[in-house]
C-alpha cells in the first residue's frame, strides 16, 4: 500500500483532475481502473531485456562498416529554448548510434539573434555549437525569428542533404540501435510471399519509402521507461482513427520532395498530417517491431498532458478530413473523448440489396430475436436468407408464419415471405449434416444483393445504424469485408477482431482480441473501440461485398466447424482487399462463454483436421507472425499484453 502512496505527486493529482473534469465520474473510474491494474508482464524489466546489447552495439557498429551501399540518414530536428539536459541527451542519443552515416540538421527558433534574447535561446545556441564544432555531421541554424514547430522542422528540412529525412523532437531519445535497425530493412527491401503484407494500400514498387519504429515514454531524468507502444505493421483504418505512427519516423527524400514539407496551418497535428500524406504517395511502408524511441513525458509535454492543447486535437481532425477528400471520400470525423483519437463515418455513396444469410437450427426464439432487430435497421433495402439445417417441424411452423409460400429452387424446397417493412425473406432447406462453410455457400445461392451480411442466428444486433455503417465502410473499393464488435450477454467482450496466430485453446491458429473484456472498457490503446484493419474478423457478424466472396471461392467446404472465417478472409487479404474491425457497429452474441471441449473423439479428429489444414495453407502467416500484430504481444493471452520471455 505504502508504494501506491509513494507513486502519487502533485504533477499526478492535478492531472487526475484534469481527467475527472473531462470524462466524468464514471468514465474517470473506469481509466482510472485501467490505470491501476497491474500488467502481465511490467515493462521496465521487459524493456531492460530486449534492449541492444552492448556486444550486440559492437556488432551492429563492425557490421555497418561494411555497408558501401548505406544511405544517409538525415534527422531533423527542431529546437525551441530546449533545456540543456535534454538538448545534450537528444544529441548525444544520436552520437551513440551503431551507424554513422547520419546527419544531425538542427533548425533553432530561440531567438538567440534578438537584443532581448532570452537567457535560454542563447545558452542553446552555444550548447550546440559545442557539439558541432567537435562533429562535422551537425548541422545548425539560429533562425532570425521562431516560425512555429511547422517552420523551424521546414528550416531544419532545407538543412538535410541525405537519402532519408527523419524526424525527432528536441527532448526525446533514440536508442542506440535505432538507425542500424531502418537501414538493415531499407537494404533488405519490401517482401510479401504470401500476398499478406500490410503495407500500402495502393499498388507500388518494392523499395520502402516510409519506416517506423515502435516507441515508449522516459521520465525527465531518461532512466524510467514507461508506456510502451507497440504498433502493427501499416494500418490505414488505425491511422485514420489516430496518428499511431508518430516516432520514429523516416521517410525517403524523393517521397517527402512529392508530397512537400511541413505545413504550419496544421500546427498541433503537422506530423499527422504529414503522415497521412506520405501514406497517400508512398511505395512499401515498413514496420520495425523494436523500441527504439523514448518519448520524454514532462509536465510540460503533450504526451502527459493531452488536454494542454486542445488546438492540436482540431487540427488532428482537420488532417484526417482532407486526407480523406484528397481520396475522394467525403467521410465525417469526429473526435472522441479519449483525446488525438477519432472515428471515422463513411458515407453511403449508393445504396445496394444488402443479403443477410442466417444458418439456423430449431431455437425459434432465438432467431425471432435475430430477425426482430434487423428489422429496426434504419437502412432498409436488405432481404434475409435463413439456412434452414434440420429443425424439427415446430420451427417449420414459424417458417410458415414468416415466409407462407411455398416453392423450390433448383430441387431445393423454399419458403417466401415478407418482413413487416415489405423486405423479401426466404427460408432455404439444407438437408445434409451441420458444416458452417457449407450452409454459407449454399445460402449465398439464393441471394440477390451485391453485399452479403453473414450473421449467426443468435445474434441480436444494438441500435439501428448498424447496417449504414458496416455499409458504408465495405462500399470503399480497397475494403473486402467489415466486421462488429461483439458482446456476450453480460456485456462482456466476445469479438473484437481477430488475430492470427495466436490462442491457446486454438493451438496457435487465431483468436478473438480482448474476449471478456468489460464492455465500457476499450483496452490497450484503446483498440477495442477503434476502428482499425485486422487479418481476420467473426464470420457470426461479417460483411463482404458479393464479388469478392466469388473471388475468394467462398468458404472453405473442408472446414467444417473452426477457422473457415479465419481461413475466407485471409483469402479475401490475398486478394489485395482490407478487412476492416468497425466497433461502432455492434450486437449481443448469445454463444455461451464456454461453448464446450472438442472432447469426442468424432470432434478431437475434425478439429485436428481444421488445424492442420490451416498450418497447411497458411504457413507464412502463422509462421512469420500477423502484420497486424505486433511481434512482441504475447502469442498466448488476447489482450495485447507484453510477450512474458522469461
Amino acid at each position: 500500500m505504502m508504494s501506491i502512496f509513494q507513486k502519487i505527486t502533485v504533477q499526478k493529482v492535478v492531472k487526475g483532475f484534469r481527467y475527472l473534469k473531462h470524462y466524468g465520474w464514471k468514465e474517470f473510474i473506469i481509466r482510472l481502473q485501467e490505470k491501476m491494474e497491474a500488467e502481465n508482464v511490467p515493462y521496465e524489466p521487459w524493456y531492460e531485456k530486449h534492449k541492444a546489447t552492448a556486444e550486440q552495439i559492437e556488432k551492429q557498429k563492425k557490421q555497418a562498416e561494411k555497408w558501401n551501399d548505406a544511405p544517409k540518414i538525415s534527422i531533423v530536428v527542431p529546437l525551441f529554448k530546449t533545456p540543456e539536459t535534454f538538448l545534450r541527451a537528444m544529441i548525444e542519443s544520436v552520437q551513440a548510434q551503431t551507424y554513422g552515416n547520419w546527419q544531425l540538421c538542427l533548425a533553432d527558433g530561440s531567438g538567440a539573434g534578438d537584443e532581448d534574447a532570452d537567457p535560454k535561446a542563447s545558452l542553446v545556441q552555444s550548447i550546440v555549437n559545442e557539439y558541432a564544432s567537435a562533429d562535422a555531421r551537425i548541422r545548425y541554424e539560429c533562425l532570425t525569428e521562431n516560425q512555429g514547430i511547422a517552420g523551424n522542422t521546414n528550416a531544419a528540412i532545407a538543412l538535410a542533404d541525405g537519402d532519408w529525412i527523419a524526424f525527432m523532437d528536441h527532448d526525446d531519445l533514440l536508442a542506440p540501435d535505432a538507425l542500424f535497425e531502418m537501414v538493415k530493412m531499407i537494404r533488405q527491401g519490401f517482401h510479401d510471399e504470401d500476398g499478406l503484407a500490410a503495407t500500402a494500400y495502393r499498388e507500388a514498387g518494392n523499395d520502402y519509402e516510409m519506416l517506423y519504429t515502435d516507441e515508449d515514454k522516459v521520465d525527465m531524468d531518461g532512466k524510467t521507461h514507461f508506456q510502451p507502444h507497440l504498433k502493427p505493421d501499416f494500418n490505414i483504418d488505425l491511422l485514420r482513427s489516430n496518428n499511431y505512427i508518430t516516432h520514429f519516423l523516416a521517410v525517403k527524400r524523393s517521397l517527402l520532395d512529392r508530397v512537400g514539407g511541413i505545413r504550419s496551418d496544421f500546427d498541433g497535428a503537422q506530423d499527422y498530417d504529414f503522415i497521412l500524406r506520405c501514406a497517400e504517395q508512398a511505395g512499401a511502408i515498413g514496420h520495425i517491431p523494436r523500441i527504439l524511441y523514448h518519448w520524454r513525458c514532462h509536465k510540460e509535454s503533450t504526451s502527459e498532458n493531452p488536454f494542454s492543447k486542445q488546438y492540436a486535437v482540431d487540427a488532428g481532425k482537420r488532417a484526417i478530413g482532407e486526407h480523406l477528400k484528397r481520396l475522394g471520400v467525403d467521410a465525417v470525423v469526429t473526435p472522441t473523448k479519449d483525446m488525438g483519437f477519432y472515428e471515422v463515418e463513411y458515407p453511403l455513396t449508393e445504396q445496394p440489396l444488402v443479403s443477410i444469410i442466417i444458418p439456423s437450427k430449431d431455437e425459434v426464439e432465438t432467431l425471432r430475436k435475430c430477425i426482430a432487430a434487423v428489422e429496426k435497421s434504419s437502412y432498409g433495402n436488405y432481404e434475409v436468407i435463413v439456412v434452414e439445417n434440420n429443425s424439427c417441424e415446430d420451427t417449420f411452423r414459424y417458417y410458415g408464419d414468416i415466409a407462407p409460400q411455398e416453392t423450390t429452387v433448383d430441387g431445393t424446397r423454399c419458403m417466401e415471405g415478407k418482413l413487416a417493412g415489405g423486405q423479401r425473406i426466404c427460408v432455404a432447406v439444407y438437408m445434409e449434416g451441420f458444416n458452417y462453410s457449407k450452409l454459407n455457400n449454399f445460402g449465398v445461392k439464393f441471394a440477390k444483393g451485391s453485399y452479403y451480411l453473414l450473421m449467426n442466428n443468435d445474434i441480436e444486433m444494438i441500435g439501428n445504424d448498424w447496417m449504414k455503417r458496416m455499409l458504408g465502410s465495405c462500399l470503399r473499393e480497397e475494403v473486402g469485408i467489415v466486421g462488429a464488435k461483439l458482446f456476450y450477454p453480460d456485456h462482456t467482450i466476445q469479438h473484437a477482431g481477430i488475430v492470427v496466430g495466436i490462442g491457446g485453446s486454438a493451438r496457435g491458429i487465431g483468436d478473438n482480441m480482448f474476449v471478456g473484456l468489460a464492455g465500457d472498457r476499450s483496452g490497450y490503446m484503446h483498440k477495442a473501440s477503434l476502428q482499425l484493419d485486422y487479418s481476420a474478423v467473426t464470420a457470426a457478424c461479417l460483411m463482404v461485398k458479393r464479388e469478392i466472396y466469388e473471388q475468394a471461392g467462398g468458404f472453405e467446404e473442408q472446414l467444417a466447424v473452426a477457422f473457415n472465417d479465419v481461413d475466407f478472409c485471409l483469402k479475401v487479404r490475398r486478394l489485395g482487399k482490407l478487412v476492416v474491425y468497425e466497433p461502432h457497429v455492434q450486437a449481443y452474441h448469445y454463444e455461451s462463454k464456454s461453448r464446450g471441449a472438442e472432447d469426442s473423439p468424432e470432434k478431437t479428429a475434425r478439429f485436428q483436421r481444421e488445424i492442420e489444414y490451416m498450418r497447411n495453407h497458411w504457413i507464412g502467416i502463422l509462421k512469420n507472425g500477423d502484420p497486424y500484430y505486433n511481434p512482441n504481444f504475447s502469442s498466448v493471452y488476447n489482450n495485447y499484453s507484453l510477450k512474458d520471455n522469461s
